[in-house]
């Protein structure tokens, strides 16, 4: 069956995609200047061998864009999405692996906190991303955009219910640790040994409760306390740059 196709666009998210042997790009639309910008950035690579490239001018490229309303650098590309990946596959071909730590978003939204937020999570070497299906917009000129190729580097795991796969991955050891405003614990005072799911809920209503009933732990970022809360793009990258310095400690 043939999968669908949709547009990406900007200089990071486009290269970054032509490089991933996994990822099927159609067509690529760009001018003149890019290409040789692109050509001379990257000389060891033949970025462009065996795609379509169809130039347009600057007015045709941000009409392909009109609706996001982005910056697309001159360079838009047509590509499929990934092979999907269960969490129970990933876990099959990862079961000598130590110290899995995913990253869970429940009714996260937003393409340019759920792109930063990927970004981040390639950073910071985390495993994998679980989102549930139904609002993730992984067709978003803006959220790859944001991700800024990173996107190509992680695993994104789309599920029907985050409820349903925390109550998977608990069977699994994994420790479900929540991050609410409500929290009473300070992340950087746990010991995180083992597999863990970092849990992040909605810009605007933080976790619903029956995702707090199955979170072992819950924790806070300590802040100011004349500011009510941080963006959750910027929570996740304090906690995961935590974690993964943490654990380069315990590697040395």
């Amino acid at each position: 069956m043939k999968k669908s196709s949709f547009l990406i666009a900007g200089k990071h998210a486009v290269m970054e995609a032509l490089k991933n042997p996994k990822r099927k790009v159609l067509r690529v639309f760009l001018n003149e200047a890019s290409k040789k910008n692109i050509n001379r950035e990257n000389q060891n690579y033949n970025l462009f061998k065996g795609i379509k490239i169809f130039y347009k001018t600057q007015k045709e490229l941000d009409r392909l864009c009109s609706k996001e309303q982005i910056s697309h650098q001159g360079l838009i590309a047509e590509i499929e999405h990934l092979e999907d990946i269960s969490l129970k596959d990933y876990l099959n071909l990862s079961e000598n692996k130590k110290n899995i730590t995913f990253l869970a978003l429940e009714e996260v939204s937003d393409p340019r906190n759920i792109g930063s937020i990927i970004r981040s999570a390639a950073s910071f070497n985390i495993d994998g991303i679980i989102v549930k299906e139904r609002s993730f917009p992984n067709e978003s000129k803006l959220l790859y955009k944001s991700s800024s190729g990173s996107i190509e580097h992680i695993n994104i795991f789309e599920v029907s219910n985050i409820n349903t796969a925390l109550k998977y991955l608990k069977t699994k050891n994994f420790w479900v640790c929540g991050f609410d405003k409500n929290g009473k614990k300070d992340f950087t005072k746990h010991a995180w040994d083992g597999n863990n799911v970092l849990l992040f809920g909605s810009e605007g209503f933080g976790l619903k409760y029956q995702t707090l009933k199955n979170s072992d732990f819950l924790f806070n970022i300590t802040i100011n306390k004349k500011i009510e809360s941080l963006n959750i793009s910027n929570s996740a990258a304090i906690v995961l740059h935590h974690l993964d310095f943490i654990r380069k400690k315990i590697d040395l």
